[in-house]
């Protein structure tokens, strides 16, 4: 069996809910428990994403009757990368990529750079992707839109 590298179900969720707010008409509002049975997500951990979310700064969380949740800015200036970090903190893709000391061989390791290098290429096609674009219906995002310089 092949072994993949894999995105937490709670930053799957996360985004999920994100791109469809983005998709939503401004300023309307939608509860956890409705974006929980539109995506199909389970409404407890729902719940916990949103919470996390309106934390950081990405939606905003109205109480009351009529309350819910909307991204809390133009989804045009919130990206994928912003989203992931707020649900899990920075994109580190391997140990020795992490804080200083995390790796015993970094230092000696010729695996070093090329890890830097495809973190660093990940984070910014993750930052290219915007929720505005990723909601669009009309046209599926292009991976020319998500092609970024080689530094």
């Amino acid at each position: 069996m092949q072994q993949v590298l894999k995105i937490s179900r709670k930053i799957d969720y996360a985004l999920r809910a994100a791109i469809h707010l983005a998709g939503l008409p401004e300023g309307e509002l939608v509860s956890h428990k409705d974006l929980a049975e539109r995506l199909t997500m389970p409404a407890d951990f729902t719940a916990k994403i949103m919470k996390t979310l309106a934390e950081r700064g990405i939606v905003q969380a109205v109480r009351g009757a009529h309350g819910g949740f909307r991204l809390a800015r133009a989804a045009s200036d919130i990206s994928m990368l912003d989203v992931i970090e707020a649900v899990e903190g920075p994109v580190v893709l391997n140990v020795c990529l992490g804080s200083k000391g995390d790796c015993a061989v970094s230092d000696g390791c010729g695996m070093y750079d090329v890890w830097r290098l495809a973190q660093a290429r990940m984070v910014d096609v993750y930052r290219a992707a915007t929720l505005a674009t990723l909601a669009r219906t009309d046209k599926p995002m292009s991976l020319v839109e998500l092609s970024v310089p080689h530094g």
